[in-house]
């Protein structure tokens, strides 16, 4: 009976260790993503006319970050859905923000084509280390990021957006009782 009373014991320490190294861990994954996204805030970048534009007027916002490529066909198919869904939730509620990984003159070109109802910034390839700071580890396009309004990292996906699913996140962020 003592014996077996020493390993519920036992059990117990080391479950009660493992969530306050989980605590930790998650705690330091969120103070990451706000020391994150106030770099990325802190910066400017160019925006498809080649002007400069200061990313701290999106600060205390929820963002939703798309990191993307004129040459990436999903992130090309994606991009029209993202700027419907941007002008249906309108900019009062979350910003939307695409993060070209190209040159200005291609990013420029591919804003003339087609109709994006968000900002789109130049990153050329800075772009690739801005994402993998955001989560990005394969370096793989599309990248999106969602923001909350504190500043960190609430969600991120790789690889084309399911649009039903990304609407479900949002409204969860969106919603009252949401922290984002």
């Amino acid at each position: 009976m003592k014996s077996g009373n020493a390993v519920l014991l036992a059990v117990a320490l080391c479950s009660a260790l493992l969530g306050i190294v989980f605590n930790a861990h998650q705690r330091s994954q969120q103070n990451t993503g706000k020391l994150v996204t106030n770099q990325f805030l802190s910066s400017t970048l160019h925006d498809a006319t080649g002007s400069p534009q200061a990313l701290s007027r999106w600060a205390g916002k929820p963002l939703l970050i798309n990191f993307w490529a004129p040459w990436c066909a999903p992130c090309v198919e994606e991009m029209p859905e993202l700027a419907a869904l941007q002008t249906e939730l309108g900019a009062e509620h979350i910003q939307f923000i695409g993060i070209g990984l190209d040159s200005q003159e291609s990013i420029r070109k591919f804003a003339d084509r087609f109709e994006i109802s968000y900002p789109l910034y130049v990153a050329g390839m800075h772009g690739a280390e801005l994402s993998a700071q955001f989560g990005n580890r394969s370096g793989g396009l599309p990248f999106t990021a969602l923001i909350g309004q504190d500043g960190r990292i609430v969600k991120t996906w790789l690889g084309r957006l399911n649009m039903p699913e990304l609407r479900k996140d949002l409204a969860a962020c969106l919603s009252s009782a949401s922290p984002c």
